[in-house]
């Protein structure tokens, strides 16, 4: 297949990227928004791409992005874990700023600019954790004296940065407008994601199944009963036949259940499912539970015509391991989801000839 050539990156006017960026991707989504990231301008001319190498997904994701055509500039290597402890490039990418490798050398770093990308819904608790001046500590997870120190000192260098307009935030999750008035009152400068460079890519050859399921990591994480869940996935394949797109923390027991049931079809493992899903057309669905993917696949795939849809968890789906600030930091997808589906629609009016006439 002949791959277009991408398109050129952008910087904001007046602005000249240092040479060389550095980032540090912990998982497939990460690596895809860092890809947009250095795209959209926000890396240097050149960027280097720490991956860490001890998860699994990341080879399947990093082989499947280089199959598309790269923007000029960047490099990767997949001994994140260890090179980006040494790594000193003036500007720093981040994915998750909860990780405790991430947090260990913040206060190493005094990078000319930090650009933080998106790690899915994390990406909004560490909004709301720094707009309140909190530790960033991830939610859910009960955290003792010393790491809630070192979420502390790592917010104090992201907002010690920001103060001298040295943090981007480049997100595609729609932040409420409190929320962005409250990062950029203290200096960070929120860039929305929309994807452009994925965009431009030619799309995959189509999944054939009119339904499409996103796997959650919901039962993997024993916050939902699997079989609740596993019997959610069958009464959809009563309807149409279905594809299976696994999420990357769910058991090989679990899979092996839903393979075995009529009309599933279990994917493998392979690239991010915002760049497999690319070449499904009207006609088609996408289901998910709650999961940041659906709000990304909208932005990407609801122009096509293809409907992206996050149902909500019925109560009694729910283990008393899901604690109710999970719970509801979970729900919020839903509204969230479609709040981007509003923001497409909007969009592709904008877009149309008649709203050009």
């Amino acid at each position: 297949m002949q791959h277009p050539r991408p398109a050129p990156r952008t910087t904001d006017p007046g602005t000249a990227p240092p040479r060389a960026a550095g980032a540090l991707v912990e998982s497939p989504l990460q690596l895809l928004c860092t890809i947009e990231a250095h795209a959209a301008g926000y890396g240097g001319t050149e960027t280097h791409v720490h991956v860490r190498d001890d998860v699994p997904a990341l080879g399947d994701a990093l082989s499947g992005v280089r199959e598309l055509t790269l923007p000029d500039g960047l490099s990767f290597d997949l001994a994140g874990r260890r090179s980006a402890l040494t790594a000193h490039e003036p500007v720093w990418l981040v994915g998750d700023a909860f990780s405790g490798l991430f947090q260990a050398t913040a206060p190493l770093r005094r990078p000319e600019r930090m650009v933080l990308v998106d790690d899915g819904l994390a990406t909004l608790e560490l909004c709301r954790l720094l707009v309140r001046r909190a530790p960033l500590v991830r939610i859910g997870r009960p955290a003792r004296a010393p790491r809630r120190r070192l979420g502390a000192v790592a917010a104090g260098r992201l907002r010690s940065l920001a103060a001298d307009g040295r943090v981007t935030i480049f997100t595609a999750m729609p932040l409420t407008a409190d929320l962005s008035a409250g990062l950029r009152a203290q200096g960070f400068d929120v860039r929305h994601n929309q994807f452009g460079w994925l965009t431009a890519q030619p799309a995959d050859e189509a999944m054939p199944e009119p339904t499409i399921v996103v796997g959650s990591a919901m039962a993997a994480d024993k916050l939902i009963d699997p079989h609740r869940y596993v019997d959610w996935i069958r009464s959809l394949a009563k309807e149409s036949a279905l594809r299976y797109l696994p999420h990357r923390r769910q058991t090989p027991e679990l899979l092996a259940t839903l393979a075995e049931i009529d009309g599933v079809t279990v994917d493998a493992p392979g690239a991010p499912v915002e760049i497999r899903l690319r070449g499904l057309r009207a006609g088609q669905r996408v289901l998910s539970l709650p999961s940041t993917s659906t709000i990304l696949l909208t932005t990407i795939i609801s122009p096509l015509g293809v409907p992206v849809t996050a149902l909500d968890v019925p109560a009694d789906w729910w283990t008393p391991r899901a604690t109710a600030e999970q719970r509801a930091h979970l729900t919020s997808v839903v509204e969230l989801a479609r709040q981007a589906r509003a923001a497409a629609d909007d969009a592709s009016e904008t877009d149309s000839p008649e709203a050009n006439e």
